[in-house]
């Protein structure tokens, strides 16, 4: 594992960082937010994205990708944890992304791999089906009536689902066995409710019922259970690597207020208390860095055996950016409260963060069951 970037690493966090503070500060979310956006993110931006390479992060060349691997996908990440600016990253450029990598045929990839690194279409996965994310609890399924294959399921909390121009299901195939489904959006029985999560990010619910499947549907390039398990570890990870983004600026811009803001005719930061909760909210996240890099690094190079590793970070991610949310809440008093002050902004985002795809205590039980607790 490579705690340091190397030098192309570097460049590529370095010209995130900036495109996206510079492009997509926190004032482009308070204006999607106000102003009550369909869409829910700029496809100007995004456009803007795919012109830098970001959609294609982890597309293979072939299919017009960059072909580069999670450490790289996390900087980038991370650099939108700073601004909170919502993309189909996650949702399209990872997770779905995956997704056909490990299970689409080659015309499943050939058809939607390209138009995802050049930001044309958005695909999402929708796996979660209640409140609590439980993958291994899939009730969501395809039966047999005559020679038509019928799906039939709901899914809660599907990214970016209102926006996909098409969706990857996580359904159980005749066998009962977890498989992936390419499902069009625009197919009959097909039932998409938009709801804006807390964070002010997409979200949405998706009945499907009685949706006739079509004949190349299935993706069926490995077993279903081990791609879903490949696309959710990525998520996970890369998730961590957002919140240990919105971490890093909720902390900055604390520290920074420590500095400037006088209580008793003396600057707040030179108040011993709070320098110690400083102290230690700093090295939580230096220790949440390791444990991102080490799962990023683990999913590049052994993904079978980095779940372990993926949830130790999720976990600790989690953690952290709950942490570094409400210290800013409390040493920024009374306005830390208010909505003017961006601080309520990066709770809300760092909140959703923490529960999508497994909370901290969903992957520490994790973390005991791989251990054989």
């Amino acid at each position: 594992m490579a705690l340091i970037l190397n030098e192309q690493q570097t460049m590529l966090r370095d010209s995130a960082h900036a495109f996206i503070t510079g492009n997509a500060p926190v004032a482009h979310l308070r204006q999607l937010r106000d102003s009550r956006d369909e869409t829910g993110y700029s496809k100007a931006f995004w456009k803007q994205c795919a012109d830098m390479g970001f959609c294609g992060v982890m597309v293979p060349e072939e299919h017009g990708g960059m072909e580069l691997g999670n450490v790289e996908a996390g900087i980038i990440m991370e650099a939108i944890g700073h601004t909170l600016v919502p993309t189909p990253m996650l949702s399209s450029s990872i997770l779905a992304t995956v997704a056909l990598r490990e299970a689409g045929s080659d015309a499943q990839q050939a058809q939607w791999l390209p138009r995802i690194a050049s930001g044309e279409a958005v695909v999402a996965l929708a796996v979660d089906e209640a409140t609590r994310h439980r993958p291994d609890h899939l009730d969501t399924r395809v039966r047999k009536e005559g020679d038509r294959l019928l799906l039939d399921g709901d899914k809660l909390a599907v990214i970016d689902g209102h926006i996909a121009d098409a969706l990857i299901v996580a359904a159980r195939n005749l066998d009962g066995d977890p498989a992936l489904y390419l499902v069009d959006p625009r197919d009959a029985g097909v039932r998409i409710e938009r709801t804006i999560m807390v964070d002010a990010h997409n979200a949405a619910r998706i009945r499907f019922e009685r949706v006739q499947l079509r004949s190349d549907a299935l993706m069926s390039g490995g077993n279903g259970a081990r791609a879903l398990g490949c696309a959710l570890d990525a998520g996970r990870a890369l998730l961590a690597a957002e919140m240990l983004g919105i971490a890093d600026e909720v902390f900055a811009r604390t520290t920074a207020y420590l500095s400037e803001r006088k209580q008793f005719g003396q600057l707040i930061g030179e108040f011993q208390a709070l320098q110690h909760r400083a102290a230690h909210l700093y090295c939580e996240i230096e220790f949440t860095r390791a444990a991102v890099a080490q799962a990023l690094s683990s999913l590049d190079e052994n993904p079978a055996g980095a779940a372990e590793d993926v949830s130790i970070a999720k976990a600790r991610a989690g953690a952290t950016a709950t942490l570094a949310v409400q210290e800013a809440v409390q040493m920024h008093g009374g306005i830390g409260m208010t909505d003017e002050l961006d601080i309520g902004l990066f709770m809300k985002r760092a909140r959703v963060c923490q529960e999508l795809f497994g909370d901290d205590n969903f992957h520490i039980d994790h973390v005991g069951v791989l251990r054989g607790y």
